[in-house]
């Protein structure tokens, strides 16, 4: 099974989502400029459904496939 975690973060730092801190357990919290949220994001990725998730929620046009 693919590991998206890698490719997701550089994706939003792609699209200027910052890094803002440390969540609970293994999650990190990112903020979007372009819907002006918080995203939370898994450090251990494993499906790519949850990774487009994270990309809706942020407002990123970008998808795997």
């Amino acid at each position: 099974m693919a590991e998206y975690e890698k490719k997701v973060r550089e994706i939003l730092s792609k699209y200027h989502c910052t890094f803002q801190r440390h969540g609970k357990s293994d999650h990190d919290i990112w903020y979007s400029p372009i819907t002006c949220r918080h995203v939370t994001v898994d450090t251990k990725i494993k499906s790519r459904h949850t990774a487009n998730a994270i990309f809706k929620q942020s407002g990123i046009d970008y998808r795997f496939r």
